[in-house]
């Protein structure tokens, strides 16, 4: 029994190291965008946002005029 718990109680150092030399093998695999890539979508996002803002704040404008309209009968 206690040889048992010694070879377990070992264990948890190579544990250790295999978990950490398999995040660095997993993080190599990792492909990164080009500095121009993130630019591009940086900006699509940008302008969709913007325009997202423009048709919610049209929409919202006329049902607010629409709403003071029906109580002013």
């Amino acid at each position: 029994m206690a040889d048992t718990k010694n070879k377990k109680a070992g264990t948890g150092s190579a544990k250790k190291d295999s978990f950490w030399s398999g995040v660095k093998r997993e993080w190599k695999k990792i492909i990164w965008l080009k500095r121009e890539d993130i630019v591009k979508q940086t900006g699509l996002v940008v302008v969709m946002s913007l325009l997202m803002g423009v048709i919610i704040s049209a929409v919202d404008s006329v049902a607010l005029r629409l709403v003071n309209w029906i109580l002013a009968l």
